[in-house]
């Protein structure tokens, strides 16, 4: 049975090598993210060096989740490598302590981390995922670097004065600040009477406040105006439902969040996807760790190959690849949310746990 020193031991190792990985890897993306910004907004009136520094450590904690899994693969690998060229695996495998108890703390260090991205970095990243929104939406960028919608939501909404339908190329505060808006007003026959093109549009109290419009009628010449109101009787929940990003959303709210969509008729399937993924999370950096280890204690008996290292790389790249997909396809709705983010984590398991069975025991 491993004693208490060893196995705090190798969890204050790993979680070292865990920091320092997420330190470096953190670092390059914000030297990178920051030049790559910088690029593109320093011609704006009001950007600034000091804003743009800002603006690239907001982003860092959303891109930190994305990175995460990775993470774990490459200093479960390095740690346990570490561990084996100083021979103290060896050692601890000679007292008699097997793979699996000497796995446990690297697991639990896994299991810690993902537990923290899910209940603090989460949230955190939420927030200033809110906060970015509105900064790039202040300095007047036509193309954020988050919000930034590929296919342009449309919604529909009926009042007194007809309907209307409303699209948006960026979307901020949840939905409830759009730009690049498009407003596109039909008659009562069902013909369109007017399209109003607006660099932005807030909601308010019973009525979307829109800013430098361009009112297009047909048969008419374009007309600038500067500031219009158009009538709603649309709900913030309905529209916060239907246009805010799912990463904008706290790990907290979403379960109210995804309850309130349904009473609105809407599928929330994006929304419960964020949440499941979120929820699996931990457990899928346990299975990280669990690859990782597949490849480390080979090399503790027969001197590892960079080629079976390689696999073990391709092997955790390949399950990132595939919880990715399946989030997109839960995303959809084309697969139940709850299978799209459990499904690959269970397999993943299953796989590790194989492979170390084989190799431990036979």
């Amino acid at each position: 049975m491993i004693g208490f020193t060893l196995w705090r031991y190798l969890f204050r190792r790993y979680v070292v090598m865990t920091c320092w990985f997420i330190l470096g890897i953190l670092t390059i993306i914000y030297m990178v993210d920051f030049t790559e910004f910088s690029s593109r907004a320093s011609n704006l009136p009001g950007y600034t060096v000091g804003l743009g520094a800002l603006l690239s450590a907001l982003r860092l904690p959303n891109i930190m989740q994305q990175t995460i899994p990775f993470v774990i693969l490459f200093s479960s690998m390095s740690a346990l490598l570490v561990l084996n060229r100083k021979y103290e695996l060896v050692i601890a495998r000679s007292a008699g302590i097997s793979a699996w108890q000497f796995l446990t703390p690297l697991c639990a260090a896994s299991l810690l981390i993902g537990i923290v991205m899910t209940t603090v970095v989460s949230p955190f990243s939420s927030f200033a995922l809110a906060k970015v929104q509105e900064l790039e939406f202040s300095l007047g960028l036509q193309r954020g670097t988050v919000g930034t919608i590929e296919r342009p939501p449309w919604i529909r909404q009926r009042t007194d004065e007809g309907i209307t339908i409303i699209g948006a190329k960026r979307v901020a505060r949840r939905g409830l600040l759009l730009g690049g808006a498009t407003f596109i007003r039909f008659d009562e026959k069902g013909s369109i009477s007017e399209r109003l093109d607006a660099s932005r549009a807030t909601l308010t109290d019973g009525s979307w406040v829109l800013k430098n419009i361009v009112k297009t009628i047909p048969g008419g010449a374009p007309e600038k105006i500067v500031e219009m109101a158009v009538k709603t009787n649309m709900r913030p929940e309905f529209v916060e439902e239907t246009l805010a990003s799912p990463q904008s959303i706290s790990f907290f709210e979403l379960p109210r969040k995804i309850e309130v969509a349904r009473t609105y008729g809407l599928g929330a399937n994006a929304f419960a996807m964020q949440y499941q993924s979120l929820l699996a999370l931990p457990l899928l950096l346990v299975a990280m760790t669990l690859i990782a280890a597949t490849v480390s204690l080979k090399f503790v008996r027969s001197g590892q190959s960079g080629a079976v290292i390689l696999a073990g790389i391709l092997a955790g790249f390949l399950l990132y690849v595939v919880t990715v997909l399946a989030k997109s396809f839960g995303t959809v709705g084309a697969v139940p949310p709850v299978a799209a983010a459990w499904l690959p984590v269970i397999v993943a398991w299953a796989f590790g746990v194989t492979v170390l069975l084989h190799k431990e025991d036979g």
